[in-house]
């Protein structure tokens, strides 16, 4: 007979999707102040999950957009937003990537996504600079790929034709420890923020990647 601990419903769930929640409290706490939040700021989470970001951004002021597609986790994270004294500044929202709409307001976006959506979700939030009003991300990230995007030239042609509109930076790092289930890498922030002077006028960034794709060298 096997020794091993059969996994809950939730760790399977998390598994499943990918999901590697922060658990740290200490860690989040100093996440949460390197975001120099504004009172009043409209913040869209992205993978809110059980709400390990969703209280302490709402704690601090924001207006939080708290994105979740396991309808589990949702339903729970409504709850704790009740039992917090919360809801009027947090909107519990069960969708996935594909279906999200964004405030018409400037926004901020704070993810910490399953490493196998980054692509996808840095795609949603910077490919089209006209029709999302972001201003800044933070995005909690496996550290090799922060590092990717945030280095100057740009080692990708995604975040090369990203770079006219957008700058990058890497902040915090993340040890695997810090969330559960723990992934098999270390992560670190990545934060993007809007260009205030845009390289190129935003009408040009749909499709900008295919039109860069033909000359693209990586810097060796």
């Amino acid at each position: 007979m096997s020794g091993r601990k059969k996994r809950s419903a939730a760790d399977q769930r998390r598994r499943s999707l990918g999901q590697n929640f922060l658990v740290d409290e200490d860690l989040v706490a100093r996440f949460i102040a390197d975001l120099d939040l504004v009172e009043g700021e409209v913040v869209v989470e992205l993978g809110a999950g059980s709400g390990a970001l969703t209280l302490p951004l709402a704690q601090a002021g924001a207006r939080v957009w708290a994105v979740e597609r396991d309808p589990v986790w949702a339903e729970r994270l409504t709850t704790a937003v009740d039992e917090a004294g919360l809801a009027n500044q947090v909107r519990v929202i069960r969708s996935d990537l594909r279906g999200l709409r964004f405030p018409k307001e400037p926004c901020r976006v704070v993810a910490n996504p399953p490493f196998n959506m980054t692509t996808k979700t840095l795609e949603l939030i910077l490919g089209n600079p006209a029709k999302v009003p972001l201003q800044r991300a933070d995005l909690i990230l496996q550290r090799e790929v922060a590092r990717k995007h945030a280095a100057k030239p740009p080692k990708s042609l995604k975040t090369a034709s990203w770079a006219p509109w957008w700058e990058f930076s890497t902040g915090r790092a993340i040890p695997a420890s810090a969330f559960r289930p723990r992934p098999s890498v270390e992560a670190a922030v990545l934060t993007v923020r809007r260009r205030q002077q845009p390289v190129l006028p935003t009408w040009l960034a749909a499709g900008f990647d295919d039109v860069l794709r033909a000359a693209w060298q990586p810097p060796q």
